[in-house]
């Protein structure tokens, strides 16, 4: 991120959303629980009719028909990135050049050269891209960061992290899904990617991963299957297992310290009372401890990321998650995907130069053939 001060907004931040298909109600819906710290006053879709069925559900006096009409308007603090992947990374080089800070839907980009172009305009501009990892800011994951930072827990040895979802043939047929050139890959970087940040914001920088992906079921060219085993940097181990063709659908994580186990299992958000605290023999006094401040009923979602920005930018400060935190988040997905379709184990930082995974996910390695024409 630059070295530039983040602009400090007067008054409530006033937000504008760019695509207004489904992810963007999740956005509009948490924007407006945060009441007068956060203004939803903008939106733009190429489907004029769309714009204006959304902007009447929530309020907005404003509507255009692009991003670029509503960005020339001015009078936005945030704009909030909700279209198709394949857009991701010029609208938000289009957001800072604009002066607008952008907040992106996962993936922030398609590649991770794509990626570091969101990351050199952000240094040449001064104006910062965020990425939406919603999970990594629920209370429980905020707390239980604290107490690895401060090492109640003792040293993490051993991690579980698996997205097991589900999803029909019929899902596919939106023309983006399932195509490496529009949506980047399969439930690596479409689904499991919100659960292995939390993984990795916990644990920390990771070192090298090993890795198999399959295509088992759905009509697509991306996988649908993945699974890695992972070694992080403070000598962690953990699996990390994403699918779409699990009928019995969980988002489950589980973290093995020397002094205690804490583990949740959701489906698409978690709530305090989705996790579980066992403490190591000896260690029992750390059950109050993780009580103390893990106790919220409020499920998981964008609120408390919005939340969190909000307050980081009226401070003044910068916000997570910063596009370099996001880039380590891609670069496992990257890593993933070179493992499996190279059949070697691939270190952090090892995809660089002419690599081909650092300019598409696939690599150009696929080991199975493309299906575009049973998802038309």
């Amino acid at each position: 991120m630059s070295s530039q001060s983040t602009p400090r907004p007067r008054g409530p931040i006033r937000s504008a959303i760019i695509g207004t298909g489904g992810i963007a109600h999740a956005h509009a819906q948490a924007i407006a629980a945060l009441g007068d710290r956060m203004r939803l006053v903008a939106v733009s879709d190429i489907d004029a009719g769309r714009a204006r069925e959304f902007a009447a559900a929530y309020g907005v006096g404003q509507t255009f028909g692009s991003a670029g009409e509503l960005l020339d308007a001015g009078g936005v603090d945030l704009v909030h990135i909700c279209t198709p992947p394949q857009t991701h990374a010029a609208l938000a080089i289009q957001a800072m050049r604009a002066g607008v800070p952008a907040l992106v839907e996962k993936p922030t980009a398609l590649s991770l050269a794509e990626l570091d172009e969101i990351a050199r305009v952000e240094q040449e501009t001064g104006v910062p891209t965020l990425t939406v990892f919603q999970h990594r800011f629920g209370p429980a994951v905020r707390h239980l960061r604290a107490l690895v930072w401060e090492g109640v827990l003792g040293r993490p040895l051993v991690a579980t992290c698996e997205t097991m979802w589900f999803r029909t043939d019929d899902y596919f047929a939106v023309p983006w899904r399932g195509r490496w050139e529009v949506e980047g890959g399969g439930p690596t970087m479409g689904h499991g990617i919100h659960q292995f940040d939390v993984l990795l914001a916990v644990l920390g920088p990771w070192a090298e991963v090993t890795a198999i992906a399959a295509r088992q079921l759905r009509p697509t060219d991306t996988e649908d299957v993945s699974a890695a085993l992972v070694r992080f940097e403070n000598g962690a181990v953990a699996t990390v297992v994403n699918s779409l063709v699990s009928p019995r659908e969980s988002s489950r994580l589980r973290f093995d310290f020397e002094h205690a186990t804490v583990e949740v299992e959701h489906v698409y958000g978690y709530d305090g009372g989705d996790w579980t605290f066992t403490p190591a023999p000896g260690h029992e006094e750390l059950t109050e401890i993780w009580a103390a401040g893990a106790a919220s009923v409020d499920r998981s979602s964008h609120r408390d990321q919005f939340a969190a920005i909000a307050d980081a930018l009226a401070a003044g400060e910068a916000p997570e998650v910063s596009t370099a935190d996001a880039r380590r988040t891609l670069e496992f997905a990257a890593a993933t995907y070179a493992s499996a379709f190279q059949r070697i184990p691939v270190a952090a930082g090892a995809i660089a130069g002419d690599d081909p995974f650092l300019t598409s996910m696939s690599g150009g390695r696929v080991p199975w053939p493309p299906r575009k024409e049973e998802i038309a």
